[in-house]
């Protein structure tokens, strides 16, 4: 009785772990920033929902909050989660602390849960701790990136760390001219060595919206807003064209990095962009009207699949910030009114060109942006990282341990790994029974 019980526990732990989620992650690029710093908002099941009716299919979390991660199991939604700056100290140190914490947090969810990347703190160099958690950041990256490693989840999950357009020490124009600071470049390096080395992006936030605040007499609210008519400008030292400030911004970086790393390869994606809906009677451009231009032309500019002017090939990729407005965090009034959605779920305003589709059948289960899950270069994963293998896969860990526990002579590994894993699925089913 107890072997027949510890079969049927095997059994149903490996049909659990085969199984792909419900629903595709959607074939757009562009995700959005959930944050909770607020005491109003809805409970995470109702999220899925709101992503569905604006065609969203991925979230970037800046926590891995459980109850969070249970609501979007099985919904398809690709989920990037953050390790929070006040635990970079511990995972930097302590090697089994990272891999406590990757259990708890990363595999504990799969498969269930889509999560696809860690971000290691969020603007860490140029935090109000930087002092003390800027030489924490690498080192708890690479703990972090041994934890995956040791559970066998080092090539579907990327480590990533996001970072402020503060870390340059020139802004973006021309984006030609770009370096990083000068006190950070050490740290930067360190960084940089990592993703190289991992496959993995670097994030960078970008806001548009700040520069064009300090600067509105120099910086056209066109071009700022990513309105395809604008003028913009040509880069003296490439003689390439921009025609908005998002791709000048990134292409910034891009050069700050072959400046830094002596030729580059390491991909940028947007991890924050957006523009507020209202704000103090000093903060220029902060109004609905606008936020509804930049949204929706930036839903729009990342849905052609194309690439900044400097690597045209490299599809945009980027994260809305915010989903929601959150009325406790601090600073001037705009900071709490960046959300797509107000509190009670209702849209802040419309988005320019992107209907939302308001469904009272929808239910939190139904997933997020339906539709295909292939991404246009025909990869089946936003990270992509390199050989990185489905749970059908014959490489993957899961299905290894279900082939290792029937016999060799079986040869499974040698059939289709879908129809392998329904025949390795039958076979255990029948011993059991």
């Amino acid at each position: 009785m107890a072997l027949h019980c510890s079969k049927l526990a095997l059994f149903i732990t490996l049909l659990v772990a085969l199984a792909a989620p419900s629903a595709a992650t959607s074939a757009s690029l562009v995700g959005v920033n959930y944050g909770r710093v607020a005491d109003n908002l809805p409970p995470p099941e109702s999220v899925p929902r709101l992503l569905a009716s604006i065609g969203v299919g991925r979230v970037r979390l800046y926590d891995a909050e459980p109850a969070v991660l249970h609501a979007f199991a099985n919904t398809g939604v690709e989920l990037v989660v953050g390790l929070p700056d006040r635990c970079l100290p511990a995972v930097a140190t302590d090697q089994a602390e990272a891999l406590e914490w990757t259990g708890a947090h990363v595999l504990a969810f799969l498969p269930a849960a889509k999560i696809v990347a860690v971000t290691v703190g969020n603007e860490v160099l140029t935090g109000v701790n930087a002092a003390s958690l800027a030489r924490c950041l690498v080192p708890a990256m690479e703990n972090l990136h041994a934890a995956l490693a040791a559970l066998g989840l080092d090539r579907d999950v990327a480590v990533t760390s996001a970072h402020s357009l503060a870390i340059l020490a020139t802004p973006s124009f021309p984006p030609s001219g770009a370096t990083f600071r000068p006190d950070l470049l050490p740290y930067v390096r360190d960084i940089l060595n990592f993703h190289a080395r991992t496959g993995s992006p670097l994030f960078v936030n970008a806001y548009p919206y700040f520069a064009y605040a300090e600067d509105p007499s120099r910086i056209a609210l066109d071009y700022a807003l990513l309105d395809p008519g604008a003028a913009g400008f040509t880069d003296p030292g490439t003689g390439l064209r921009y025609t908005n400030l998002l791709y000048a911004q990134v292409d910034a970086m891009y050069h700050a990095i072959a400046s830094a790393s002596k030729g580059g390869g390491v991909e940028v994606r947007v991890s924050e962009t957006g523009w507020p809906s209202a704000g103090d009677a000093n903060e220029t451009g902060a109004m609905s009207e606008n936020a509804a231009r930049y949204n929706g032309n930036l839903m729009r500019l990342v849905a052609q699949q194309k690439g900044t002017p400097l690597v045209p090939g490299t599809p945009l990729r980027a994260y809305v910030f915010a989903l929601f407005n959150e009325n406790q965090k601090a600073g001037p009034s705009s900071e709490r009114n960046f959300g797509l959605f107000k509190p009670d779920g209702t849209p802040t305003y419309q988005l320019s060109g992107v209907p939302v589709h308001q469904d009272g059948n929808s239910t939190a289960s139904s997933g997020a942006g339906q539709g295909t899950t292939a991404e246009p270069s025909g990869e089946s994963g936003y990270f992509s990282i390199s050989g990185a293998s489905p749970v059908s896969s014959p490489d993957h860990p899961f299905f290894l341990m279900l082939t290792n526990y029937l016999e060799p002579e079986l040869q499974l590994t040698r059939l289709a790994p879908e129809l392998a894993a329904v025949i390795a699925l039958e076979i255990v089913l029948l011993r059991i029974l």
